[in-house]
């Protein structure tokens, strides 16, 4: 009995030692597997981050370009922090159908936008307007009345006549000898279609009104609109806008456009057209508000912010597309020889369809220039797994249309101008092919994609049959200007002469 003591007792230490240790390991491994589930997650890849600022300095002054730079070492999808703000960037078309069809609803929001919501008033819009019913509502007045392939046609006649003026315009520059700044050509054009289809006529200094030139307004306002606001992102740094005038800035063209934009409204309301003589979009806008068709009051507000969105929408969109295919047309004259050949017959508009080069040269130009590279922001509103990673509610989403567009991988020889690859391929612009989609994709895409491309293809292919173009120097500036759209950061400037032939 004495004899097994010792090993009693050793028996009863090694219990006492170990018992603890195995349910410590126990505790830890429970432990382990009820922890908040985010520190499980896998997140994606991310480039470090500064303390307090995060990746903010990585956006640089063209932040498409450097958000493409970034992908390339951090993957297709990567997970940036402005601030404290998670914001999500999809740089390829795999990621951006993740984000756009695959979870098209978890991304249907918008982040918050203090310039939009400042400018907008307070999120009235369709663009910035929250998801929810009444996003959806006025987005469907929108389409319906304005933007429908039917309604579209219904202006082919404003359309033309605008596209003769500014052929009349550039013919008489053209007998003078004088240089023609095409990008203000191009914004007088839209400028004046908007204007008449929503408006009822036209509201520039050119239509004799009178009134304060609403293309610089508009400039101004898209400008601002597309102002990084780094108080959104920190708090703390609110203050930065006040001091360098961007707080006075918005406060100057809010109050200017709601003037304006409110004067137009008030004319409407006096005139009381009846449906079918000249109603244009305002007067559809106070019609629902009187007869409160939707169900719920649109306000003077909704009227307003819904003409002010579809301006923004229409012209410095499309003026910004006609600008950067003239610009490599120019620059690449075998492809204005081929173009040219091909609308040599060009007659009306009934003959754009049948022009399929036309239609490769628009799409090119779109690949490599989309109007808004960094397509607007969605928000994230539940979590949700994206491509095997795990996405938190609230995280902010940027697709990357630009990147996209010269992503090597699905395009050969991508940083070329070449409309040939277009040619036997069925991949189009309109939000179903995500290796092209300058006008974005599902819920959130742009509804005017008909308006913009019947208004580009009727002035491209009446410019280049009536006009041989050449540029004022050997070598066209194709740097970009800054902004909510991206157009050319130096006017087109051209020499242009009537062709003969």
């Amino acid at each position: 009995m004495l004899s097994e003591l010792p090993i009693n007792m050793n028996l009863s230490m090694y219990y006492y030692l170990f018992f603890p240790l195995f349910i410590s390991i126990l505790f830890l491994f429970r432990l382990l597997f009820s922890l908040p589930r985010v520190i499980r997650k896998n997140l994606p890849p991310s480039p470090p981050k500064l303390p307090l600022l995060g990746n903010i300095l990585h956006l640089g002054s063209l932040p498409h370009r450097s958000l493409q730079q970034l992908s390339t070492h951090y993957g297709p999808l990567m997970l940036l922090h402005f601030g404290s703000v998670p914001v999500l960037v999809a740089s390829s078309p795999d990621a951006a159908r993740a984000i756009m069809k695959d979870h098209d609803l978890a991304f249907s929001d918008r982040p918050a936008n203090s310039m939009a919501s400042r400018l907008l008033y307070g999120y009235k819009d369709v663009a910035f307007a929250p998801y929810g019913e009444y996003w959806r509502q006025v987005r469907s007045i929108c389409v319906l009345h304005l933007l429908s392939n039917t309604r579209v046609q219904s202006f082919r006649s404003i359309r033309e006549e605008e596209t003769r003026l500014m052929v009349a315009k550039i013919r008489q520059l053209s007998a003078r000898g004088s240089l023609i700044n095409l990008s203000d050509v191009f914004i007088e054009l839209t400028n004046d279609i908007v204007c008449r289809v929503a408006l009822g006529r036209k509201y520039s200094k050119e239509g004799g009104n009178g009134e304060k030139d609403f293309k610089l307004l508009l400039g101004e306002f898209l400008e601002l609109l597309g102002t990084f606001d780094v108080g959104e992102y920190i708090p703390w740094l609110a203050w930065v806008n006040r001091v360098n005038g961007i707080d006075r800035r918005v406060e100057k063209a809010a109050k200017e456009l709601d003037e304006f934009i409110d004067g137009v409204v008030e004319e409407h309301v006096g005139l009381k057209k009846e449906e079918g003589d000249g109603f244009d979009f305002v007067d559809i806008l106070l019609d629902i508000q009187r007869e409160n068709q939707i169900g719920f009051p649109i306000h003077r507000d909704s009227v307003k912010a819904l003409v002010l969105d579809m301006f923004s929408a229409g012209t410095h969109t499309v003026y910004t597309l006609l600008e950067w295919t003239m610009a490599e047309l120019i620059k690449n004259p075998q492809v204005m020889k081929k173009l040219s050949s091909e609308v040599r017959t060009f007659k009306t508009s009934d003959d754009l369809e049948i022009m399929p080069y036309l239609k490769a040269v628009i799409k090119e130009t779109l690949r490599l220039h989309p109007p808004v590279p960094l397509l607007v922001p969605r928000k994230a509103i539940q979590d949700v797994k994206v491509m095997d990673f795990h996405v938190e509610t609230g995280t902010q989403v940027i697709v990357n249309s630009w990147a996209i567009g010269r992503d090597p991988i699905v395009w050969e020889n991508s940083e070329e101008f070449k409309p040939e690859r277009f040619l036997d391929s069925n991949v189009d612009y309109k939000g179903m092919h995500f290796e092209l989609i300058p006008f974005g994709a599902g819920r959130r895409g742009c509804p005017g994609v008909a308006f913009t491309a019947n208004l580009v293809e009727l002035a491209l292919a009446t410019l280049v049959c009536e006009f041989d173009f050449a540029s004022t120097g050997e070598d066209l500036d194709m740097s970009e200007a800054t902004g909510f759209t991206a157009n050319k950061k130096i006017p087109l400037t051209v020499f242009a002469t009537t062709r003969v032939d």
